[in-house]
């Protein structure tokens, strides 16, 4: 079937919309007509080339809309049924099989091969084309996913609101709740207040945590964490010392840290800024060869602790299913961090994207 996609073409490359050729599903996949589709920093950074998708592609990994039709063997959802796509995994190998699908020992080759793990590709046009990015290649208005990385929703799912569930926001929710698991008792910090890290704030609010600390440089971003949940906001622009500022709005430090920016400097300061036995979680997609210096003094003394996350931590099935029903009872009102964009805008999108001026852009299709 001919669809319309945004295809980039080179490194840095400005994205088109073009009429391209779809192929049917095949055993396993489903066809979904995209109504809307977020944007995520991981798109800008395939497409600059950080991560070695190959080119022209389709990207787009946070796509939300109806299924169309349905490959054989296919049983988790029908033609009718109103999705979220995510992240897509094997299900097979130890880290699946333990219920951690976020850690797949073939992520790679499932989300950024730009082909079915047969070399195979659903999307054609001329001189080529790769797809199957996270297992949907959703800037589109149709994409080919499998049913392992289709979430279901319930009839009443918004769906020019919900596709940000996929993957942004799966990752600063999941790593509160599924990485982190505080008590209220406890205090967690967040260095980046973008999508990913309000995501976190909001986690925290959820949890009722003692203190929620949001660090960044833009005042309307700290402002707006104030508004979802931050009891505390510290404008870096204005700081010398950031560890000692979370530490003297915690107590003692952060017992847990998010880093959401991947600039070496503020992860330095996000694990500085944790409580003796502190977690440190690491979340932000920065240039090949970005490197992290600690004193291993500075985290062996005082027993601290530095992961890095992937996805949240989060089984996508149950995880964002609970996102939808906290954001229904306005525990998790993520709909402030979203501007919409006609398709035909993907490129503004991009753009404010990079500069700070929309924390969530989401492409509208329908």
């Amino acid at each position: 079937m001919r669809i319309s996609a945004a295809v980039v073409r080179e490194p840095e490359g400005k994205f088109t919309i073009e009429d391209v050729e779809l192929d049917a599903p095949g055993p396993g996949e489903v066809l979904v007509e995209v109504h809307s589709v977020g944007m995520c920093h991981t798109d800008i950074g395939v497409r600059n080339q950080w991560l070695p998708m190959p080119l022209p592609a389709v990207l787009g990994h946070e796509g939300a809309g109806v299924v169309s039709a349905v490959g054989d063997g296919v049983s988790a959802v029908a033609p009718g049924d109103k999705v979220v796509l995510t992240f897509n995994f094997c299900g097979e190998c130890p880290m699946c099989s333990g219920g951690e699908p976020a850690y797949c020992l073939n992520f790679l080759a499932h989300n950024f091969a730009g082909s079915r793990l047969d070399g195979t590709n659903a999307l054609h046009a001329d001189g080529g084309l790769h797809g199957n990015y996270f297992g949907q290649s959703s800037f589109a208005s149709h994409a080919i996913a499998n049913e392992r990385n289709v979430v279901k929703l319930g009839a009443d799912a918004d769906l020019a609101l919900v596709g940000p569930l996929g993957c942004g926001l799966l990752t600063g929710a999941g790593t509160v709740f599924n990485t982190f698991s505080p008590s209220p008792e406890q205090t967690v910090a967040v260095f980046g207040s973008g999508a990913v890290g309000l995501a976190a704030v909001m986690a925290a609010k959820v949890v009722g945590c003692r203190a929620i600390v949001a660090v960044d440089r833009v005042p309307a971003r700290l402002e707006l964490a104030r508004q979802l949940g931050a009891t505390h906001t510290i404008d870096t622009s204005g700081v010398e010392d950031v560890p000692a500022a979370v530490r003297e709005a915690t107590g003692m430090g952060a017992d847990f840290a998010v880093d959401t920016t991947a600039v070496p400097a503020v992860m330095r300061a996000c694990v500085s800024s944790l409580a003796p036995r502190g977690t440190a979680g690491l979340l932000g997609l920065g240039l090949p060869g970005t490197e992290l210096s600690i004193d291993m003094l500075e985290l062996a003394v005082p027993g601290r602790k530095v992961v890095g996350v992937i996805e949240g931590d989060a089984d996508p099935h149950t995880m964002i299913p609970r996102l939808v029903e906290l954001q229904a009872e306005g525990r998790f009102p993520f709909e402030k961090l979203v501007k919409a964009y006609p398709f035909e805008a993907i490129n503004q999108a991009v753009e404010d994207s990079e500069s700070g001026v929309t924390l969530k852009p989401v492409l509208t299709l329908v």
